[in-house]
Order: C-alpha cells, then sequence, then structure tokens
C-alpha cells in the first residue's frame, strides 16, 4: 500500500513525441496596474525555429522570463517540454538551454573555465564533463579564445561563450534573447549559421527586434506588442501583400 502511493506521487516524464516543447498559457505580469504582459499564449513544437518579435518594450524578454522560470507569471503556466515552470523546474532546466539578452559570464574567468564552473554546477561526471567542454568549443568555434579573459573577448565571442554555456548539457529547448545584438555583419552571419543547425535537432524560440533574422532563420513568427500577442504564423503570412517585413511590423505595432 505504502509502495503505491510513492509511485503515485513521483511526476512521469512527459511524452515529447505528442506534448509541445514550449508553452505558454495565458501568461500575465503585472507590476502593480501596469500589464508588462496579457493572456499570451502560443505553443512550439519540436524541431520548429520560432522568431518571437516585437518593438522594445512590448514584453518580449517578460515573456521569455517567465517561460524560463527567472520570473514568476501573475497569471498563467509556463511549461517546457511538458513540465510545469512553477512546479518543476529542476526537471524542466535538464531540457532546457537559456541564452539571456545579456548572459551571466564571469570576466575574470577563461572560457574553459567558465564552462567548467558550469559542468560542475549541474553534476557532471568527469567524463562527460570533459566530452561536453570539448564538443561546445568545436560547436561555437572558440579554440581561439579558450584560455583567454573574458574581459578581453569581443563581443562576438562573449555571445558564443554564453551560447556554449546554454549548450553545455546538451538540452532539446533553446530560449534565445536577442542572441546577434551588438554584432558586426560577420558575427552575425556566424550566429545565425550556428542557430540553423543547431534547428535540426533542437526547439528554438528566437527574441528578436531584426527583421532580417525572422527571414534568415525561422519558419514562423510570433509577434506581440503592448504585451498582447498580435500574430502568430508562418513568414509569408505576416506579409501577405508583398510590401516587405518592415511594412508588416510597422501596421501590426503601431
Amino acid at each position: 500500500m505504502e509502495t503505491d502511493t510513492l509511485e503515485e506521487n513521483v511526476p512521469s516524464k512527459p511524452d515529447e513525441s505528442s506534448s509541445p516543447m514550449i508553452e505558454a498559457a495565458r501568461l500575465s505580469k503585472f507590476y502593480g496596474i501596469f500589464a508588462a504582459t496579457r493572456d499570451v499564449s502560443f505553443k512550439v513544437h519540436q524541431g520548429e525555429i520560432v522568431a518571437f518579435l516585437g518593438p522594445n518594450g512590448a514584453g518580449k524578454s517578460t515573456t521569455m522570463k517567465m517561460l524560463t522560470g527567472y520570473l514568476a507569471p501573475s497569471e498563467g503556466v509556463a511549461k517546457i517540454a511538458g513540465f510545469n515552470m512553477a512546479e518543476d523546474r529542476i526537471e524542466a532546466s535538464k531540457t532546457l538551454g537559456y541564452l539571456p539578452e545579456n548572459g551571466p559570464l564571469y570576466p575574470e574567468m577563461t572560457p574553459f573555465s567558465s564552462l567548467n564552473f558550469f559542468a560542475d554546477a549541474r553534476g557532471m561526471s568527469k567524463q562527460r564533463k570533459s566530452e561536453r567542454i570539448a564538443a561546445v568549443i568545436e560547436q561555437c568555434d572558440l579554440k581561439t579564445v579558450i584560455r583567454k579573459p573574458i574581459s578581453k573577448l569581443s563581443k562576438g565571442f562573449r555571445q558564443r561563450v554564453g551560447m556554449a554555456q546554454a549548450l553545455l548539457h546538451e538540452p532539446k529547448v533553446l530560449i534565445l534573447d536577442e542572441p546577434t545584438g551588438g554584432l558586426d555583419p560577420n558575427q552575425i552571419r556566424e550566429v545565425r549559421q550556428t542557430i540553423r543547425n543547431l534547428g535540426q535537432d533542437k526547439t528554438i524560440l528566437l527574441s528578436t527586434h531584426i527583421l532580417q533574422e525572422v527571414e534568415a532563420m525561422a519558419s514562423r513568427v510570433i509577434l506581440i506588442n503592448e504585451g498582447r500577442k498580435v500574430y502568430d504564423g508562418n513568414v509569408a503570412g505576416l506579409d501577405p501583400d508583398k510590401k516587405g517585413l518592415d511594412d508588416a511590423f510597422a501596421r501590426m505595432t503601431y
């Protein structure tokens, strides 16, 4: 009888083949009477690269912080790989890689020591740590700077270090907040290619206000304005009159 009770209380792993990998269900965040977001709902399924668009202050970063568990919603539910972020954040974090707009980098560390630190924090075995650090160094092309202090690195390389940290534990879901912000054209091209490669076997939600990112990487767009979702569909549907994404963006956000 006791055994049955214990087994009933153990949360079962969600079925990834049928469940969305990212789910926002009526997410709202209030600061007093101000609504940073209100009733934002969408789902992202396995293998999708979805661009999350909106003007500055639209609520993109707030929504992403709620999805990743960094911010508690005032209302609604956020799920990653079927795990409720309010109830199963630790389990969800094993599946999630998050790159904030200003990633948590320690400037006195080198990329290698930083990756080593985060691998230890995740409890990786010595062998797995060695394998994964080598893999993300290669994946994010950090070989030339791996022993240099992060404080001495360019913005582009710091962004790559942040990406390597997000990929270290082989997450199935990636949430990236302005991953090309502040980069030069060559660095932007490299990051775009990395994201396209990752999209072959991961689910990616990509926040941006740069419309070229949408055409370059995503097949679907979610657009929010003043804290509310105003569009969710394919890229072509955002611009049915073929006047350009700039025109479509302005029309939906003014």
